[in-house]
């Protein structure tokens, strides 16, 4: 049997957890959104009774997988009331080198997929009037550099392409409404 002192039980343990290396977890930041927070008249849609100026936030996100060789992120509307949720937006095949999407350009290579409105493009946050929505901004790790969507997909097939890729993701939700 051992007889280990209590100085050297801590040298131990020190060497022991000094060799551990702790991975920071993938995140996702905005200087424009903050999680649970109510998102700004910027960036709600300019339609269906809404005043908004429909600019999407800044995303800028932080300790992606090594193994990362592109990434996507998504806008997704938790509360429709369509059965199925909303996507207001999905862009994919955003390069492995990059950290953030500004909020007037993507980066070169980025493709816009169509969302639940028939087309591509960002279309900010609308709930109907009276009611809180929940909105889900999401990056997504992915371990291809471009995704095989086809031409015309619909959101929902571009997200089954993305999902079936993601190594990881981060995302903030936000609210819009009552308005």
């Amino acid at each position: 049997m051992f007889n280990i002192t209590k100085t050297a039980a801590a040298l131990i343990l020190t060497g022991l957890f000094s060799s551990i290396s702790f991975a920071a977890e993938f995140n996702l930041s905005s200087p424009d959104l903050q999680q649970g927070q109510a998102i700004t008249k910027t960036q709600y849609w300019n339609h269906f009774g809404c005043q908004g100026s429909n600019i999407r936030p800044q995303l800028d996100w932080q300790n992606a997988p090594k193994q990362s060789k592109s990434f996507a992120v998504t806008v997704y509307d938790n509360d429709a009331p369509t059965g199925s949720g909303f996507w207001h937006w999905v862009v994919y095949d955003i390069p492995a080198n990059t950290s953030s999407i500004a909020s007037k350009s993507l980066p070169l290579g980025a493709v816009e997929g169509n969302t639940d409105m028939g087309k591509a493009g960002y279309f900010g946050p609308c709930p109907p009037e009276g009611r809180k929505h929940n909105y889900t901004y999401k990056v997504y790790a992915l371990d291809v550099e471009k995704l095989d969507v086809p031409k015309g997909a619909t959101s929902a097939l571009t997200g089954f392409f993305i999902h079936q890729h993601a190594l990881d993701t981060a995302s903030i939700t936000v609210t819009a409404g009552p308005r």
